[in-house]
C-alpha cells in the first residue's frame, strides 16, 4: 500500500484544460488552499499535457476530456504507460457512461464534474495523492452500472490474487469486480447475504476502499 505524504509537503499539479479562463481560475483557487499544492503548469491541449508530464513530473494532473490535438483520455493513457505513478483526476462538463468509463479504464483516480467546488477538487487531489481514487457521488453509479454490463471483460479468471486476502476474500473481491450484489454473490457461493456483507466489509478494510465502486476501480486499474 502507498504510504501517504508528509503533511508539509506540497503537491505538484498540472492542469490540462483548454479553456484559459477556467485553466488560469483553478490555478488560482489551488494556489489559495492553504499552501497545499504547487501549480507546475498549465497545458492547452492532450499533447502539451503529455509533454508537460515529461518535463515537470506532477504529482497530479487535473485532465480535461474534450482538448484539442490529443483528447483527455488519450492523454492519461500515454501519460500513465510512460509515469505509472503520477495521478490524473478528470475533470469536466460531460458525463456520459461512456466517457466515464473510459477515463477510468484510462487509469484515471478520481473522475469530477466542473461544477464541483473548490474545496471538493483540493481534497480530491489530496486523497488520490495518498493512494485513494475518488469518484463524484453524481457518476459512482454510473460507473457500476457500466462494470455490471462489462462483467466477462473486467473480471477475468487472470485477475492479480492479492495476497493480503484470504482465498475466500480474493473469490469475493472478483465477483465484485464484476458488479454482482451481496445477495447474487450469496447465492452463487451458497453462502448467506449477511455473511457476504461482512466480508465485503473486511476486503473494502484491507484494500483501503470506502465503497465497491472505488474497490472495483482500485483492483482494475
Amino acid at each position: 500500500m502507498m504510504e501517504p505524504r508528509e503533511q508539509n509537503e506540497r503537491v505538484r499539479v498540472l492542469i490540462a484544460e483548454d479553456q484559459t479562463l477556467i485553466r488560469e481560475g483553478l490555478a488560482t483557487l489551488l494556489a489559495q488552499q492553504n499552501d497545499d499544492f504547487e501549480l507546475v503548469a498549465g497545458a492547452a491541449n492532450g499533447e502539451q499535457a503529455i509533454e508537460f508530464a515529461r518535463r515537470y513530473r506532477p504529482d497530479v494532473i487535473l485532465m480535461d476530456l474534450q482538448m484539442p490535438r490529443v483528447d483527455g483520455i488519450t492523454a492519461t493513457q500515454r501519460i500513465l504507460r510512460e509515469f505509472p505513478n503520477i495521478k490524473i483526476v478528470v475533470l469536466t462538463t460531460f458525463e456520459t457512461d461512456d466517457l466515464i468509463f473510459e477515463a477510468v479504464s484510462a487509469g484515471a483516480k478520481a473522475y469530477l464534474l466542473k461544477d464541483a467546488r473548490i474545496d471538493e477538487i483540493a481534497a480530491t487531489i489530496r486523497a488520490v495523492t495518498n493512494g485513494q481514487s475518488m469518484i463524484s457521488p453524481a457518476v459512482a453509479a454510473r460507473i457500476l452500472d457500466e462494470f455490471k454490463r462489462l462483467r466477462p471483460r473486467l473480471a477475468p479468471a487472470s485477475l492479480p490474487v492479492r495476497d493480503d486476502l484470504t482465498a475466500r476474500e480474493n473469490e469475493i473481491l472478483k465477483l465484485v469486480v464484476e458488479g454482482m450484489s451481496n445477495s447474487e454473490i450469496g447465492k452463487k457461493l451458497h453462502l448467506a447475504e449477511g455473511t457476504v456483507k461482512n466480508y465485503v466489509s473486511t476486503i473494502l478494510e484491507k484494500c483501503g476502499a470506502r465503497n465497491r465502486t472505488e474497490l472495483a476501480i482500485k483492483t482494475i486499474n
